[in-house]
């Protein structure tokens, strides 16, 4: 089925720009005064503003039905993938290791590596930018 809107939606698309492509812009009736116009009469008395504008309203609706059904398809799918998630055996059956089973660091504790970034001055050391408070 969503293969069929997916194609549906492709063709409609084409037809779309090959429709917009094909109508004739607000100033080309200007030229019709003065007897360029004959050559429109295939699509009747009007010209072919009315045969394009009106083929391009209709596949424009199916476009956007099919991308509407598009949406509800994607969206049908993504539930249904999430509603069927299933663990596999061999995932519940993992054993978690123990915390006396996980190997100690072999970094020492002791040891600290050389930072840039300035050592925090304790709250009993007053600090050079807060002033200290005199006593009255």
């Amino acid at each position: 089925m969503e293969k069929l809107v997916l194609i549906i939606h492709s063709l409609a698309a084409i037809a779309i720009i090959g429709l917009i492509l094909l109508q004739q812009g607000k100033g080309a009736a200007a030229g019709a005064s003065f007897g360029a116009g004959a050559s429109q009469t295939v699509f009747g008395s009007e010209g072919s503003g009315n045969f394009f504008t009106r083929a391009t309203a209709v596949i424009a609706a199916i476009f956007f039905c099919t991308s509407f059904g598009l949406a509800i398809i994607a969206k049908n799918q993504s539930q249904v993938a999430t509603k069927g998630l299933v663990v596999p055996a061999e995932l519940q059956q993992q054993e978690v290791p123990a915390a006396s089973d996980v190997p100690a660091s072999e970094i020492p504790a002791a040891t600290t590596t050389p930072s840039d970034v300035p050592a925090v001055q304790s709250e009993a050391a007053p600090s050079a930018a807060q002033p200290e408070e005199k006593k009255e």
